[in-house]
């Protein structure tokens, strides 16, 4: 099967196709800026060509459904379902958290345990298995201070995104490691989405939203006097 995957839950722009659990090609880039606007269908057109293959030939749509940006999240779901309704093809998502674990799994870790800034002290998060990848806790927003995931002082943990430099300056965990440069990747989209495609655990696209976790806020303008 040929999937086309799409994450732009954060900073990284990410698009990849594949066949079977085989990357064909993977287009992304990290922005400061969140770019997704402006590159999320070039590098679906680089990925295609990468890949030597056309839309036509895709069976599904992969989609990191977040938590995230909001923003990134409309855009990347917009997308998915667009090529989905065009194409006639059914669209599978995948909680973004999943897709920054997979590369620090069955090491010397206990618990792998995603950050994803969501502004000021709060962070977009979940727990995982070190060895398994067996999602312990519901995703959830949460607001990082001295005593947030005292319960694995005592464990080797990892802690992976960009939310991580910031709770490295605060935690108290002395067997905890911190990896900031790490984002949601499209790439890491392709397992889970090929066990979903083989159990038909497919979106009603009509109806899909994506994993917002939390109410759009934007900035009001001051009025003027």
């Amino acid at each position: 099967m040929k999937i086309l995957h799409i994450e732009t839950s954060s900073k990284n722009c990410s698009v990849a196709i594949s066949d079977g659990e085989a990357l064909l090609c993977l287009c992304e880039e990290v922005s400061e800026n969140y770019k997704q606007s402006e590159s999320l269908h070039t590098f679906v057109e680089w990925a295609l060509e990468g890949a030597e293959i056309s839309l036509h030939d895709l069976d599904a749509v992969s989609l990191g459904m977040g938590p995230g940006s909001y923003t990134g999240l409309r855009i990347g779901s917009s997308a998915a379902k667009g090529f989905c309704y065009g194409l006639k093809i059914p669209l599978i998502a995948v909680n973004s958290m999943e897709t920054m674990i997979e590369p620090f799994l069955s090491r010397e870790f206990d618990f792998v345990i995603p950050l994803l800034d969501a502004r000021r002290m709060e962070v977009y998060t979940a727990v995982f298995n070190g060895k398994t990848g067996e999602m312990l806790s519901a995703t959830e927003a949460k607001i990082l201070d001295e005593t947030s995931f005292q319960e694995f002082k005592d464990q080797k943990v990892i802690f992976v995104g960009d939310g991580a430099a910031k709770a490295k300056a605060i935690l108290q965990l002395p067997y905890a490691t911190f990896e900031e440069k790490v984002y949601p990747s499209a790439k890491f989209l392709i397992k889970k989405s090929v066990e979903k495609f083989n159990h038909q655990d497919f979106e009603d696209v009509a109806y899909f939203e994506p994993f917002y976790l939390k109410e759009f806020q934007g900035v009001k303008k001051k009025s003027k006097q």
